[in-house]
């Protein structure tokens, strides 16, 4: 079992069911949110068994003597105390293979929130085993990124965190991308004009290794709570 903490809409908010039907699920139930399509399921595998979200602490095995119930009790608690971060309106960016929704400018807010919780939850994760350290390809990461993986791990951290929300696979050919993006622009343009909030941390489970993700609870920040 790995955990992760996340950032994702509320289920009924109009941008998570955007992603829904993009995905072919929605992780807060594992609806099926389409038809089964073999073209669109190949184009999103990997973000659909992740469910839509934007990581703020990367999946872990939880260290020995820690639970599941310790670690959602005290991301309740740390929800309680931050304040929700207003993120503006998100776009379809493609990063080097694959395509996401991303901030156009990122709130110093976004970065403290990042690095206060990495490090509240680091007690909760177990080292990376070997296999975990060879599935990064430490070999093509900068000197900073394997400093990160080492003692975060997970690379895109601090100074190399960018927020972002997947929704493709990799995309090896050119006109292919060329025709995903317009279709993801089409797709995602109803939502695309309403500024977004991080309103919420989520914790999301994968209950074995290579199952779906889960949103296991999702806690409403300070702002969120207080309106």
């Amino acid at each position: 079992m790995r955990a992760a903490i996340y950032f994702t809409p509320a289920k009924d908010d109009p941008l998570t069911m955007r992603a829904a039907e993009w995905l072919g699920r929605d992780a807060f139930d594992d609806r099926v949110a389409r038809d089964r399509d073999q073209v669109m399921d190949a184009l999103v595998s990997d973000p659909a068994r992740y469910g839509f979200h934007a990581t703020l602490k990367a999946p872990f095995r939880l260290a020995d003597g820690r639970t599941l119930t310790d670690l959602d009790r005290e991301l309740a608690e740390l929800s309680q105390r931050m304040p929700a971060v207003p993120l503006g309106m998100l776009a379809i960016t493609r990063l080097g293979r694959f395509f996401a929704l991303t901030v156009q400018d990122t709130p110093p807010q976004l970065l403290e929130a990042e690095e206060a919780i990495r490090m509240a939850f680091e007690s909760f994760r177990a080292p990376l085993s070997e296999q975990e350290v060879a599935r990064r390809n430490p070999q093509g990461l900068s000197e900073r990124q394997q400093m990160n993986l080492t003692r975060w791990g997970y690379p895109y951290v601090g100074h190399d965190f960018r927020f972002h929300m997947t929704l493709t696979n990799a995309i090896m050919d050119e006109d292919e991308a060329v025709h995903v993006e317009s279709r993801l622009r089409s797709h995602f343009s109803p939502v695309l004009e309403t500024p977004v909030v991080m309103d919420a941390l989520a914790l999301f489970v994968e209950p074995e290794p290579g199952a779906a993700f889960y949103v296991h609870s999702r806690h409403p920040l300070q702002s969120a709570i207080l309106s």
